[in-house]
């Protein structure tokens, strides 16, 4: 007779090589299980985290952007991409509800937009935000990158996506593109909106150059301009964003010349426009002053000009909250608001 040990017996005893359960101790635990256990998923966590370190330390600003992303895929945006004169072109649609463009500034992209679009969504917009020619993930085409070229470009994206009439808003360059397409097609916007807007002619305080840094130190100046609330960044942070600001200096530049060449200058053209306007500003504003936001109210008498104390040039990334308060009631106004200018104070600490 040949003795066969019980399979039950069998497996107790193998354990662990056998995938059986460890017999408990006498106290009911199962230690020795439970430190492996804990021991594999510590050793995990700790490789994991090492990587993300790394790939932060090296690509800081591409994890900044790739969250942003994420965001607002989470928020319910969808990424897009549409031809446009013999260009490929990306958006981000949102939303069900009124159309609303929005349009960014120079070297930046659509997701500069994130906080505002995601607001203005969930107050019932559809919400667009589109990578301009030569910026964030479209193409970039051999062309001039006037003013004039980018406002084309809008018309045909209003007509890719069957807008006949919505709602515009523009930060910086966007902010010009905006009010050159609305001058040229004042039948497709309702209203109007633009934020620490360029188009007007005024002298630079600063080096042109900084707007295509080519060293940490530089790109730390740059940040200084944009904001009065700029902190030293380290400088794998500075690093970073002029490696990924690089592929893009060549478009600044374009940029750049054809508005120093002023053929799209709007001083003198602004009073045609008739439509509802709202100018918001950021007081403390070093890129583009104040000046010219209460110069464009002036040629606009029907316009309203919100002045944001304790604010730069990045009001929808640092003050979000009260330019989509002004944002709102500008647009959801019926009847128009009448003209008014207005300094709202800073956010308490």
């Amino acid at each position: 007779m040949i003795l066969r040990r019980s399979p039950v017996r069998e497996n107790a005893q193998s354990g662990l090589e056998c995938g059986g359960e460890v017999p408990p101790t006498s106290d009911g635990h199962r230690p020795a299980k439970r430190r492996r256990w804990f021991g594999c998923a510590l050793a995990t966590a700790s490789v994991l985290a090492v990587c993300a370190g790394g790939v932060f330390y090296w690509r800081p600003w591409w994890v900044i952007d790739e969250s942003i992303r994420a965001w607002l895929r989470w928020a319910g945006f969808h990424s897009k991409y549409v031809r446009l004169d013999s260009c490929r072109v990306h958006y981000y649609v949102g939303g069900r509800g009124k159309p609303l463009v929005l349009v960014h500034g120079l070297g930046a992209m659509a997701e500069s937009w994130a906080e505002v679009m995601i607001t203005l969504m969930r107050h019932g917009y559809q919400v667009y935000a589109i990578d301009l020619p030569g910026f964030g993930r479209s193409d970039r085409p051999d062309v001039d990158y006037s003013i004039a070229f980018q406002a084309e470009i809008l018309k045909q994206f209003f007509d890719s996506q069957n807008l006949a009439r919505a709602d515009l808003g523009g930060w910086s360059m966007g902010g010009w593109v905006a009010m050159k397409f609305t001058l040229g097609h004042p039948e497709r916007v309702r209203r109007v909106f633009v934020v620490d807007s360029a188009g007007l002619t005024f002298t630079p305080p600063f080096d042109l150059a900084l707007f295509q840094p080519a060293t940490a130190d530089q790109a730390q100046q740059l940040l200084s301009l944009l904001t009065p609330h700029a902190a030293r960044i380290p400088r794998f942070v500075a690093r970073d964003l002029v490696r990924q600001m690089r592929p893009t200096r060549w478009v600044v530049q374009r940029a750049l010349n054809s508005m120093m060449a002023g053929s799209d200058l709007l001083d003198g053209k602004l009073p045609a426009i008739r439509i509802p306007a709202l100018i918001v500003w950021g007081k403390q504003d070093a890129l583009i002053p104040l000046s010219c936001g209460e110069e464009m109210h002036r040629q606009m008498p029907q316009s309203q000009l919100a002045i944001i104390d304790g604010c730069g040039h990045m009001i929808p990334a640092e003050c979000c909250s009260r330019l989509v308060t002004q944002t709102l009631h500008f647009l959801e106004a019926d009847p128009p608001l009448p003209a008014w200018v207005r300094e709202f104070p800073a956010a308490s600490p």
